[in-house]
C-alpha cells in the first residue's frame, strides 16, 4: 500500500519534444488561422495551406540525414525534430517521401511540429503502432495511406485542428471536379492549395499508378488509432472510391467532396 505522504510520480509521456524555446512560440512554428480552434464558430470556407516545401533550407537537409540514419540503424523510436534547431524547425511543412524507408519505426513522434501535411508514403511505415503529432496545430488532415499501417493502435492528435472535428465540426476544404483524365494535369508538380499535395502519382485506395485513368478526390472520416481522422482520398476511379468504408460513427457516413456538406451537430451544440 502506498504511503500517502509520499509524492506522487508523474511520467512525461513524450520526454525530450517540449517546445524548443519556451515562450518564443514563434520561432519554431507558424500560426494557423483556418478556423478557431479555442471556440465553435460557424465558417464559411476553409482551404488547404498553400505553402510548398523548401527543399533546399538546412531544416530540410538536416531531415533527410535523420531519417537515413534511423532507416540505416532499423530504428524502433524516431524523434526528428529533437535533433533540429527552432529554425530548422520551422522550416519543414511536411515529411519527406524518403519516410517509406522506416519500416522498422514503431513510434513516431512529431510533437509541436510545423507540419502542414504528412505524405502518403506514411502507409510504407507497416510497423508504426503509435503516432505522436500532438500539439501541430497546423495540420488539419491526414493521407488517406495512413490506413495501410495496420498495426497503428495508439494516437495522439489535436483533434481540435482537424477539419470536421466532432467538438466544433469546422467545415472540409471543396475538393476539384473529378477528371476522367489527368493528360491536362502535371502529377508531379501540383498545387497544393487546390490538391491538398504537390504530387499525386499513386491510387490511396489501389495503390495503382494513377495514370490517364483519371484523379478522384473525396473525404472521408474514419477512426485510425486513438482518434478519428478527416483522410483525403486521391483515387484513380470511381470504382475505387466505391470501394471505400463507411465513415466513422457521429460523422457524415459516405465520402464527399468537402465544402458546404451537412455534418452532425458539433459536441458543443
Amino acid at each position: 500500500m502506498t504511503n500517502q505522504g509520499e509524492p506522487t510520480l508523474y511520467v512525461n509521456r513524450w520526454g525530450d519534444t517540449s517546445d524548443p524555446a519556451p515562450g518564443r512560440r514563434g520561432s519554431y512554428r507558424d500560426i494557423c488561422s483556418c478556423f478557431d480552434q479555442s471556440r465553435p464558430r460557424p465558417r464559411a470556407r476553409v482551404g488547404f495551406h498553400a505553402e510548398r516545401q523548401d527543399t533546399s533550407a538546412p531544416g530540410w537537409q538536416h531531415l533527410l540525414e535523420l531519417i537515413d540514419e534511423a532507416a540505416a540503424d532499423r530504428r524502433e523510436e524516431f524523434r526528428p525534430l529533437t535533433e533540429l534547431s527552432p529554425e530548422e524547425r520551422r522550416q519543414i511543412i511536411t515529411l519527406p517521401p524518403s519516410i517509406a524507408a522506416l519500416t522498422a519505426v514503431k513510434h513516431l513522434v512529431l510533437y509541436g511540429s510545423n507540419l502542414v501535411r504528412i505524405p502518403p508514403e506514411i502507409g510504407a511505415m507497416t510497423s508504426l503502432e503509435e503516432l505522436t503529432p500532438y500539439t501541430s496545430y497546423r495540420l488539419d488532415w491526414f493521407p488517406y495511406e495512413i490506413t495501410r499501417c495496420r498495426k497503428l493502435t495508439r494516437s495522439t492528435v489535436s483533434t481540435r485542428a482537424l477539419f470536421g472535428n466532432y467538438k466544433m465540426r469546422p467545415p472540409f476544404p471543396h475538393l476539384q471536379s473529378s477528371p476522367d483524365s489527368v493528360t491536362d494535369l502535371d502529377l508531379g508538380n501540383l498545387d497544393p492549395r487546390r490538391w491538398g499535395a504537390n504530387a499525386i502519382r499513386s491510387c490511396s485506395v489501389c495503390d495503382q499508378p494513377i495514370g490517364q485513368r483519371g484523379l478522384h478526390q473525396v473525404w472521408i472520416s474514419l477512426r485510425v488509432a486513438t482518434d478519428v481522422l478527416p483522410l483525403l482520398v486521391s483515387a484513380c476511379s470511381s470504382a475505387c472510391v466505391a470501394a471505400l468504408p463507411g465513415g466513422a460513427r457521429n460523422y457524415i457516413p459516405t465520402p464527399h467532396k468537402g465544402g458546404r456538406v451537412d455534418q452532425p451537430a458539433s459536441d458543443w451544440d
